[in-house]
């Protein structure tokens, strides 16, 4: 063995030449590289290595192991046709429950700092919900609506305005004045006044066309467009008194309101009621408002998430400390409030960072999407107070919050307690927040090892190949040098074991 070793060593290293070198090394990072094109490829379409994916699938229940992601029933395909129906209408944009006034907030951050903090995408989407809830196909039939339902439409402000006087000229509209009070009014005090007068207005439009409202489809396309008049009017007022500090009237609005017209539930007024009972620190009213809402069949929202959360932290947050828990360990109720937050968490993942401060806030959108950077943006502007409120809660989210990503199964769009987090939330969000605000995106997808791996591979092989064409006597020495190092230990124990076997054993084994 040992002359067929010496033999094979020498006839293999003396007969290759520097062009072999060079096409082995150009071979083996061609081969990589199309490895690492096809692994990036499926990696961004899937979200997982393919060679990765193979061998949990394929080899592992090959070596007796389990895949613990396959779901135990039979339905699998039915199941994840569902998620990805929930995740694509998870997708959608909501209007902001607690968006802000046009005319006395975002303009008032324009004329400050010279940015805009509203989107074109975002003023469409307002223009769009303006459009459905306060116009109807009758407008034509009275001047003044007709000239409403062209202002909705209009994207110049100043035309809009405008047109809204022009519109009030004529008789007393209430959804004329609701646009001046959105958009011309330049304190909160003012749009006050306005919404009062189309309170006013919209009280008799409602009156009526709720007389009317049987007599064909056409009166009752009016009435149901009053009725959004008038909710929205009465919650736009409950907002006002709520940021002019009336925060008990506002809850008292919020609450006749909710119960006056317990169906229009697309205006979310329960979150603005959640946020104002906060305020009041009426922590009682606020778990009561929490155990009509947080019910599985109505979809979440962070505030919802992360109040449930706030209040499970409140009860242990003051005596909480991180080395007396690792010494005692969590007692129930730590573990709850942990339970609690890492629910809010793996919902909406972007909040920690803004409750934390550990990025800047900006002035919330007039649409968000839920488990996005915008929802984020809209609940910390509103909540952060809260949470600095009660002693220790934000303490408790700081030691907790990145547990949850170690809790969520990979791949992280995969889901624990929700649905797997939609993979469209970066690109909305980038459409619903200003272009000077860096964008929250999760899941950071962490490359797969073999994709590294293949990378590292390729780019080594090619650096190999470019040294060996351009430096051929060099490369082939150090080839050869190579080999003679990676050949020594089997030299070595082949020299062992010749001297422990029998000699005329050996020499009867080189026979054969």
């Amino acid at each position: 063995w040992k002359i067929v070793f010496f033999l094979v060593d020498l006839m293999f290293l003396n007969t290759l030449t520097p062009k072999f070198y060079v096409a082995l090394t150009g071979t083996s990072s061609l081969i990589s590289g199309l490895i690492l094109i096809f692994e990036w490829w499926y990696f961004r379409k899937y979200g997982t290595s393919f060679i990765e994916q193979v061998s949990v699938s394929h080899l592992r229940p090959l070596l007796g192991g389990v895949d613990s992601s396959s779901p135990s029933n039979s339905n699998t395909s039915n199941g994840d046709a569902d998620s990805n129906r929930q995740s694509v209408s998870e997708c959608k944009v909501w209007r902001n429950p607690l968006n802000l006034f046009r005319g006395a907030e975002y303009n008032r951050y324009t004329w400050v700092t010279g940015r805009e903090p509203l989107t074109y995408y975002d003023m469409n989407l307002s223009a769009q919900d303006h459009q459905t809830f306060f116009t109807c196909d009758s407008d034509h039939l009275r001047p003044a609506d007709a000239i409403m339902q062209k202002a909705w439409r209009e994207r110049n402000p100043q035309a809009r305005i405008s047109a809204a006087h022009e519109a009030l000229e004529l008789e007393d509209c209430a959804t004329a004045y609701i646009l001046l009070a959105e958009e011309e009014a330049t304190t909160i005090m003012e749009a006050e006044r306005l919404f009062k007068q189309a309170l006013k207005a919209g009280e008799g439009c409602y009156r009526r066309s709720q007389q009317l409202q049987h007599h064909g489809t056409q009166y009752e396309a009016q009435h149901r467009r009053d009725t959004n008049v008038l909710v929205y009017i009465k919650r736009r007022l409950a907002m006002c008194s709520r940021k002019l500090g009336r925060t008990r009237e506002a809850v008292k609005m919020m609450r006749d309101l909710m119960k006056e017209f317990p169906l229009l539930s697309m205006f979310n007024i329960h979150e603005n009621l959640l946020e104002s009972l906060l305020e009041l620190q009426n922590y009682a009213d606020v778990q009561a408002v929490l155990a009509k809402y947080d019910d599985i069949s109505l979809p979440k929202s962070a505030t919802i998430c992360y109040t449930a959360a706030l209040l499970k932290a409140r009860a242990v947050s003051d005596k909480f400390s991180p080395e007396a828990a690792s010494r005692r360990g969590l007692s129930t109720a730590e573990m709850n409030a942990v339970e609690a937050i890492h629910r809010a968490v793996e919902f909406n993942p972007h909040v920690p960072k803004y409750l934390l401060e550990m990025k800047s806030l900006i002035l919330p959108p007039e649409h968000i999407l839920k488990r996005g950077d915008s929802e984020a943006i809209a609940y910390a502007f509103f909540h952060l107070q809260h949470w600095k409120r009660v002693e220790g809660a934000l303490n408790l989210l700081h030691c907790t919050w990145e547990g949850t990503f170690r809790m969520i199964p990979y791949p992280l769009e995969k889901g624990h307690l929700f649905y797997p987090y939609p993979i469209c939330t970066e690109t909305a969000d980038r459409e619903l927040l200003p272009m000077f605000h860096e964008v929250s995106v999760y899941p950071k997808k962490e490359l797969p090892f073999f994709i590294l791996f293949t990378a590292g591979l390729c780019s080594f092989t090619a650096m190999l190949a470019l040294l060996t064409h351009q430096f051929p006597e060099l490369m082939g020495v150090f080839a050869k040098a190579f080999l003679s190092t990676l050949f020594a230990p089997l030299n070595f124990i082949m020299e062992k074991v010749e001297s422990i076997l029998p000699s005329s054993l050996w020499h009867q084994l080189t026979r054969i």
